[in-house]
C-alpha cells in the first residue's frame, strides 16, 4: 500500500489530474450549489409576488360589510381559488380591539371548501404597515407560503381586518426538483467534459517528456550518441545539457581509450624485449626473467581488459553483431586446434542478434570461452544463442569433455584459479569473462553441458 502511494505520489502525471480534477468537482460543486440556491430564491420570490398581487386584488375588492360580516366583491379571478383544495387560498379574518381574531374565516375562497386557515401567534400580532410572510399549516396537513395584511376600513366603527392569501408549498417544491435534476445532468455533462479536456492536457502536455524518455532510451539502447529533436522552450534546455554532459563523456571515454591503448604498447614493449632476451639466454636468471615477464604481461592483459570494459559499458555507441564475433572466433579456433581435429559448431545464432557493447570486448569474452572449451572437449564444442527476458542475449558455450564437479562451478570463475596444471593457461581468462559481463550488467554461470562436459551460460544486453 505503502508503495503504490508513493508511486502515485511521484508520478507527475498523477498528480497534475488528481489537482485538476479535484478543482473541477470543488468548482461544479459550488456553481450547483450557488445556481441552486438562486433558483430556489427566485422562484420563492416570484411565488410571493404572485401572492401579494392577489392580496392587492382581495384589498381592493373587501368591505366590512352592513352586518359586520366582510364582504369580498368580485373575490380574485384565479379558477385555482374556485377548486376545492387547489393549492391556492384566501381568507378573511375579523380582529377584535388589540388586534386579536374575534371571527376567523369570516370571508374566504370557494378553494378552501369548509376549513379554515389557522393563523400562528405571530401571525396575530402582523404589523399593521407592510405585508409580512409566513410559513403555516394548511388543509391536508399541507405546508403554505401565506402573506398577511391588516386592513382598517375608512369607516370609524368598522372593525380591522386581516387579509391572508396563501399558496401550497408544492408548487415551489416540484419546479425546484425539476431544475435541480436538470442541473444535476448538465453540471455532470460539463464536469464529464472538463475531465476529459484535463486528461487530454495532461497528456499532450507532457507528450515532450515522453519523448525524451523514448529518446534516453534509444541513447542507452547505443541507438543514438546525442539526443535528436526539438523540445518545448520549458524542456530544450534540458536537452542541451544532457547532450552536452554526453559529448563530454564520449570525450572522456576515448582519451581513456586512448590513453590505454598507449600504456599498453608503452609497457608491453619493453617486456617484450626482456622476454626475447631472456629466451635466446637460456640460464636460470634469464628463465626466471621470462617468468616474471609473461607473469607481467598476463597482468597487464587482466587490467587492460578490466579498463577497457569500464570505459565501453559507458559509450552509447557500441553495437557488435554476434554472429560475426561468433563466426570468425570460430575460424580461428579451428585453426588454433587444427591437429584435435575438433567440431565447433554453432546454432541459432541469428543476423538480428547485436550485443550492446564494443565488438572487442564482446571477442574477448567469447574467445576466452572457446578457447576453455576447446582445451577440455573430447572432440565437440557447440555454441548456440537466443534472444532472453529484460533486453538481453542468452548464449550457451558446450563440451564434451570430462566435466567439473558441481561443487566446482563457480569456483573456477575464481582469479588464478586451474583446474588442470597439465594445461597451459594462467587462470584468469574465466575471470576476465565474468568481470567484463559484469560490467556490461551481464552474468555468467556454469554447469552440465547436453554433450557430456561443461556448459557455460553467458547473459549479454541486447542492442
Amino acid at each position: 500500500m505503502t508503495r503504490a502511494r508513493a508511486g502515485m505520489l511521484g508520478s507527475l502525471r498523477l498528480r497534475l489530474l488528481a489537482g485538476t480534477l479535484a478543482w473541477i468537482l470543488v468548482s461544479v460543486a459550488l456553481a450547483g450549489w450557488g445556481l441552486a440556491s438562486l433558483f430556489r430564491q427566485h422562484i420563492t420570490q416570484q411565488l410571493q409576488a404572485e401572492l401579494t398581487l392577489h392580496l392587492n386584488q382581495l384589498t381592493a375588492a373587501v368591505n366590512p360589510g352592513a352586518d359586520g360580516r366582510p364582504r369580498v366583491d368580485p373575490p380574485p379571478n384565479d379558477p385555482r381559488l374556485e377548486q376545492p383544495l387547489s393549492g391556492l387560498y384566501w381568507q378573511v379574518d375579523r380582529l377584535a380591539d388589540g388586534g386579536r381574531p374575534a371571527l376567523i374565516g369570516a370571508a374566504r375562497s370557494r378553494s378552501l371548501w369548509d376549513q379554515t386557515l389557522e393563523a400562528p401567534g405571530a401571525l396575530e400580532q402582523a404589523a399593521e404597515t407592510g405585508d409580512q410572510t409566513y410559513d403555516i399549516a394548511g388543509p391536508a396537513g399541507r405546508r403554505l407560503e401565506a402573506v398577511a395584511r391588516i386592513l382598517k376600513p375608512a369607516e370609524e366603527d368598522a372593525a380591522p381586518l386581516r387579509l391572508v392569501v396563501a399558496a401550497d408549498r408544492r408548487v415551489l417544491a416540484e419546479p425546484i426538483s425539476r431544475f435541480n435534476g436538470m442541473l444535476a445532468v448538465a453540471l455532470g455533462a460539463l464536469a464529464a467534459g472538463l475531465t476529459a479536456a484535463a486528461v487530454v492536457q495532461v497528456v499532450v502536455g507532457l507528450r515532450p517528456l515522453a519523448r525524451l524518455r523514448r529518446q534516453l532510451a534509444k541513447q542507452n539502447a547505443g541507438g543514438s550518441s546525442r539526443i535528436e529533436g526539438r523540445f518545448p522552450s520549458e524542456i530544450q534546455p534540458l536537452v542541451d545539457d544532457f547532450n552536452k554532459a554526453l559529448s563530454m563523456n564520449a570525450e572522456i571515454v576515448q582519451r581513456a581509450r586512448t590513453q590505454a591503448g598507449n600504456l599498453e604498447h608503452a609497457v608491453k614493449t619493453p617486456l617484450t624485449i626482456l622476454a626475447n632476451a631472456a629466451a635466446r639466454e637460456g640460464s636460470v636468471p634469464a628463465l626466471l626473467v621470462a617468468e616474471q615477464v609473461g607473469m607481467a604481461n598476463r597482468q597487464i592483459d587482466y587490467h587492460l581488459a578490466r579498463a577497457r570494459a569500464a570505459a565501453s559499458s559507458g559509450a552509447a555507441d557500441g553495437r557488435a553483431p554476434l554472429q560475426d564475433a561468433v563466426q570468425g572466433l570460430v575460424r580461428v579456433m579451428q585453426r588454433l586446434y587444427a591437429e584435435r581435429d575438433l567440431r565447433i559448431g554453432m546454432a541459432g545464432i541469428a543476423p538480428d542478434l547485436v550485443f550492446r557493447g564494443e565488438q572487442q570486448d564482446l571477442q574477448e569474452i567469447l574467445g576466452n570461452l572457446l578457447d576453455n572449451a576447446c582445451k577440455w572437449a573430447a572432440g565437440e564444442v557447440r555454441i548456440t544463442a537466443e534472444p532472453a527476458e529484460a533486453g538481453r542475449l542468452l548464449l550457451h558455450i558446450d563440451d564434451d569433455g570430462p566435466g567439473i564437479e558441481d561443487h566446482e562451478h563457480e569456483r573456477i570463475f575464481l582469479r588464478g584459479v586451474r583446474m588442470d596444471e597439465q594445461l597451459p593457461g594462467s587462470g584468469l581468462g574465466l575471470d576476465i569473462v565474468r568481470d567484463l559481463a559484469g560490467t556490461y550488467g551481464g552474468e555468467v554461470r556454469a554447469g552440465r553441458s547436453p554433450l557430456g562436459g561443461l556448459r557455460v551460460s553467458l547473459w549479454l544486453p541486447a542492442a
